[in-house]
């Protein structure tokens, strides 16, 4: 069962592990509150995932710096 749980979380963009960072709330309640909500709501919460999944791929290659020109 971790070894699943290992290869979601890896796999599916640490959004929900950044929120809980920032925010300072337990990752699993994140997790809970998401689901909950996209049965809800039909699943409009997955674009809102998605968004912030690209934001956060966004982020960290704005981030990354290049000391030299080789690192291109």
């Amino acid at each position: 069962m971790k070894n699943i749980q290992y290869f979601l979380e890896s796999q599916a963009f640490g959004v929900c592990t950044k929120l809980g960072e920032r925010l300072g709330f337990a990752t699993s309640s994140i997790r809970l509150s998401f689901i909950y909500l996209s049965f809800l709501t039909f699943g409009s919460p997955v674009l809102v995932y998605l968004v912030m999944a690209f934001w956060l791929n966004i982020s960290k290659s704005l981030r990354r710096e290049r000391s030299t020109v080789w690192d291109i």
